[in-house]
């Protein structure tokens, strides 16, 4: 396979198909920033189809960003096309990469892309709607444990939920040992929609997992519900047990390991390294994507407050966007972009970019950078709009570029020129 690289410049985007005969070449939009880590203030926003609903946001700032553009020559290389439905990818300490494939397969990929190692002997999944392999994380400590947790939507008596698991890494690679489920996300249910998920480690080296409410009617007023772990953000030990003091430790009928709640598909979660707060993004329905500081003991609303509609064109619920004692979205896209795997960049290497969260847009097509100030977004850019992709999740490498898999099966990677 040829390797395709694109390099963007102001701007400005060449494609070059290296050891391939062809070369084209195409001109973007116009740069609408001048400096490296702002928006021109009244910039024109990335976002110009009208919304689906009237609703107004509940500060400046909310939605709509200035449009922004990365100022440093990027390097764009299309690494691999051969990945099976890829869902997550997660750096490891020597620069490889582990990626999961949803049909139940996990990957380790060298950093140009090529597959070195392959683990097939993992729990059966159920691969179907949006279930399946889910996301993968490696211990802290993984140079000396070399201990694996990963996310999977689980056959069970009534139906699938998700379940977390863990696994040492053999010493060939090949596969993971003493596997355990160390966790499930109660209560199951005859759907295959909307597991979330993402795995993410705290300060201590405990687990935050996020849950989805798995999308029909009968089931998402559940996000609501502090007996049921599905539409939340759960913490728990490397063991699946309750992180000792929740906020919700010591309330009737709920259960202790609920961080944070209200919650529709979460399938983005990261904790910002600057702060270490844990930030979350998370589908809307027509409207209402968001992204949300998740604080312990919060409501974060759906399905009560939110700023989609229904997929049919009704009002959600009543159709509020604000209620006491629900948080504000940070950040929410009417139209959506559909986000799913974020992270934040904390590299040097494109010093303009560092602090900045990065989005994979599935509907949307392309990598959305916000860039944060304060805890608020100041500017939006969307990078690969041109590639047609629906991008799942991405990661920042040991050398600083950013990683990214699609779901037709592509690894990019982003880099400097």
């Amino acid at each position: 396979m040829s390797v395709i690289k694109i390099i963007y410049a102001a701007g400005t985007i060449a494609l070059l198909a290296f050891a391939g005969a062809c070369r084209n070449s195409a001109t973007g939009p116009a740069s609408t920033q001048q400096g490296s880590n702002a928006a021109v203030p009244g910039g024109a926003p990335v976002e110009t189809n009208p919304p689906n609903s009237n609703y107004k946001p509940a500060f400046a700032g909310q939605t709509r960003a200035p449009g922004a553009t990365t100022q440093m020559p990027l390097t764009v290389s299309l690494l691999s096309t051969t990945l099976n439905q890829p869902w997550a990818i997660c750096p490891m300490p020597d620069g490889r990469l582990m990626v999961t494939e949803k049909p139940g397969r996990i990957l380790i990929l060298t950093a140009d892309g090529k597959v070195s190692k392959q683990i097939t002997n993992l729990p059966a999944v159920v691969n179907q709607g949006q279930g399946g392999l889910l996301d993968v994380n490696i211990d802290p400590q993984f140079n000396t444990n070399r201990m694996v947790y990963w996310d999977y939507a689980e056959a069970v008596a009534g139906g699938s939920l998700l379940a977390v698991a863990k696994g040492k890494l053999s010493a060939d690679e090949t596969q993971l040992e003493n596997i355990q489920v160390i966790y499930r996300a109660v209560p199951a249910y005859n759907g295959g929609l909307q597991y979330g998920s993402r795995i993410v480690f705290d300060p201590q080296g405990n687990l935050f997992v996020s849950t989805g409410e798995r999308g029909a009617d009968d089931i998402r007023v559940k996000a609501q519900d502090l007996s049921a772990a599905i539409g939340k953000v759960v913490h728990i030990t490397k063991d699946g047990q309750p992180v000792a003091d929740g906020p919700f430790a010591g309330t009737a009928g709920a259960r202790p390991e609920i961080y944070a709640y209200g919650l529709r598909n979460p399938e983005g979660m990261t904790r910002n390294p600057a702060t270490n707060e844990l930030w979350e993004a998370e589908f809307g329905p027509r409207g209402g994507d968001e992204v949300n500081i998740i604080k312990p003991g919060k409501n974060y609303g759906w399905p009560v407050i939110t700023y989609g509609i229904e997929y049919s064109g009704q009002k959600v619920g009543a159709g509020i966007q604000q209620k006491d004692g629900m948080e504000q979205p940070l950040y929410y896209w009417d139209p959506v972009i559909s986000p799913s795997g974020i992270t934040f960049y904390n590299s040097d290497v494109i010093p303009e970019w560092k602090g900045n969260l990065f989005l994979g847009s599935l509907s949307g097509t392309h990598i959305c950078r916000l860039i944060i100030k304060d805890n608020k977004v100041t500017g939006e850019e969307r990078l690969l709009a041109d590639q047609g992709e629906r991008f799942r999740a991405l990661a920042q490498g040991k050398d600083g570029a950013l990683y990214a898999v699609t779901d037709g099966g592509k690894l990019y990677k982003i880099a400097k020129k």
